[in-house]
């Protein structure tokens, strides 16, 4: 108490606050020994500073004040190589003006490509080379021109979806040592699903069959489709492309590994597994088939989409009632599973 009444108040808070540092350093319990950042190292170096060189010895520090000293040096030399770098060296920085010219030419006009964009600025008197046009429409997210003029995918999606549909193929094992093979298709716009057909040996000449069965549970519906989509898979041959193609409905491949492409397909196949296939077992394809006939009715006529506004595909919402008249009873579905939900006078 005595040592610290005599020194004076300034380099007093420094050592306290560098021994509070060192003991939230330690506090962060690395693995091997104490592990000090460059924020940690600038921290102690400035506050070391303040205290007079004679004092340092009796500091309690997780390094030698040497080391600390060592790296304020480093601090200093970095900072002042960086600001002797950016004065002497590389092109100089973009204007923002020019910022502000391009990138509305660019939004006013999808068809003109940096090429064009410099053109025009260069008949403005605005002196910028193309490569900075090209370098200032990459960094603000805008594509060239010849892709800046078509819709993203996201945005085919949404405004085709009522001509779309998807499709694709999931697995299941069945408890006779088998695995089954089941093609699914959903309708973009409503979200309903059909269960193509289940098999063991999905051949090209099933699954052409099954895009005929389609087309006929389709009705006159199938005029109203104009795409469907599709992943690589062999067993999607060209005479399935070749059935849709005599509806009138165009074939959309997905890139390769790129599941993202049929997003609603795969959302729906999670959907059916989480909820159905991994909470229960099953013996062969009929016990497939019976079940995933149940999921598919409880799917289309009750269960809610976001996408639909928490209605069911075949199902709008009822009109608001007063749950005064009216109590709520649970219907069980594919052997108590999933739970469905009927208001009852």
């Amino acid at each position: 108490m005595l040592r610290l009444s005599r020194r004076e108040e300034a380099w007093q808070s420094a050592e306290i606050l560098i021994l509070r540092h060192q003991l939230a350093v330690l506090q962060r319990r690395q693995p091997h020994r104490p592990h000090l950042n460059w924020a940690d190292r600038a921290l102690l170096a400035a506050l070391l500073s303040v205290i007079p060189k004679a004092r340092r010895q009796g500091l309690r520090l997780l390094v030698t004040p040497d080391t600390i000293l060592r790296w304020h040096r480093d601090i200093i030399r970095r900072r002042w190589a960086g600001r002797s770098e950016r004065a002497t060296t590389g092109r100089p920085a973009t204007r923002r003006h020019i910022k502000a010219l391009v990138l509305p030419l660019a939004r006013e006009n999808p068809e003109w490509g940096y090429r064009r964009i410099h053109g025009e600025l260069a008949g403005l008197g605005v002196t910028a080379a193309a490569s900075t046009i090209w370098e200032i429409l990459k960094a603000n997210g805008i594509d060239p021109a010849p892709r800046r003029t078509g819709p993203a995918w996201a945005q085919f999606l949404r405004s085709q979806a009522e001509a779309i549909l998807a499709c694709d193929f999931f697995s299941v094992d069945l408890l006779d040592g088998t695995q089954a093979h089941v093609l699914t298709m959903i309708e973009h716009a409503t979200r309903r699903i059909r269960i193509l057909g289940v098999t063991l040996y999905p051949t090209g000449e099933w699954t052409a069959q099954q895009a005929r069965n389609l087309i006929i549970d389709l009705g006159g519906q199938a005029e109203q489709m104009k795409f469907m989509i599709r992943d690589r898979g062999s067993n999607f041959t060209a005479a399935f492309d070749a059935v849709l193609a005599d509806a009138g409905i165009r074939t959309v491949l997905c890139n390769v590994r790129t599941p993202r492409m049929n997003a609603i397909t795969e959302r729906w196949i999670g959907g059916c597994r989480r909820e159905l296939l991994d909470r229960t077992l099953i013996w062969n394809q009929a016990h497939l088939r019976q079940i995933l006939r149940a999921y598919k009715i409880h799917h289309n006529k009750h269960r809610p989409h976001r996408s639909l506004h928490a209605a069911a595909p075949l199902k709008p919402l009822p009109e608001p009632v007063d749950l005064e008249q009216y109590r709520v009873r649970r219907q069980p579905r594919v052997g108590g599973l999933i739970n469905e939900y009927r208001l009852v006078a």
